[in-house]
């Protein structure tokens, strides 16, 4: 999929969990996952078809998953986000894959949004 087709859409689901080699596990011995990991606080999965993440973290709560969205243009979407109500609840942060930031809807929902460098 080109950046153009992929560019607003939901491209990327993450979840926090408590125990990222167990969570592997779990999934792969479930589901047959495969993983990519990116130090041992992070793991990228793959079902054949969606990709994901799980990220350590001491704040989980169950039914939470973190959705990522794709923008070409980051910037021109934070301030967009900005300019209609939304909060920046994590400034843009690059990470091995490109930079994101995390923002909060009107309604109080988490999302991120990422681009490639």
């Amino acid at each position: 999929m080109s950046q153009q087709d992929q560019d607003r859409r939901i491209d990327y689901i993450e979840f926090p969990v408590s125990d990222v080699a167990e969570t592997k596990r779990f999934y792969a011995t479930v589901f047959g996952w495969s993983f990519t990991d990116y130090g041992p606080d992070y793991t990228c999965f793959t079902d054949g078809r969606m990709r994901g993440g799980f990220a350590k973290s001491d704040d989980v709560v169950p039914g939470g998953p973190l959705v990522v969205l794709y923008a070409a243009d980051l910037a021109g979407v934070e301030m967009t986000i900005v300019e209609l109500g939304g909060k920046i609840v994590k400034k843009t942060y690059e990470f091995p894959g490109g930079k994101r930031f995390h923002f909060r809807d009107l309604a109080g929902h988490e999302l991120a949004v990422w681009s490639e460098r």
